[in-house]
């Protein structure tokens, strides 16, 4: 399974737009300390989301239900729902 498949699919259901491939960048030559020389990438997905998340109306009192629904296993989606979702998805219809 390919994750950025997945991503995809995710940013999609989201209404993320799909930025353009950034170019790799060059891997930098290690330096002479032993603490610089670790370093981290971090991808544009997490942003986006991060951003996406913070622009939206999120409700907390709703996902605080929903995950403890989730935690006890009580949470429900029709699979109507979901077919439903997956096929608006598919044909770029927004919400």
């Amino acid at each position: 399974m390919d994750i950025r498949n997945s991503l995809d699919g995710l940013k999609s259901l989201l209404g993320v737009a799909q930025p353009a491939p950034a170019e790799p960048k060059p891997a930098s030559p290690p330096s002479a300390s032993p603490l610089s020389s670790d370093s981290a990438t971090v991808s544009s997905a997490g942003s986006q989301v991060a951003r996406t998340a913070s622009d939206s109306e999120v409700r907390p009192e709703k996902v605080a239900s929903i995950q403890a629904a989730l935690a006890s296993g009580t949470y429900n989606v029709p699979a109507s729902a979901v077919a439903s979702k997956m096929v608006d998805s598919m044909l770029g219809v927004k919400a």
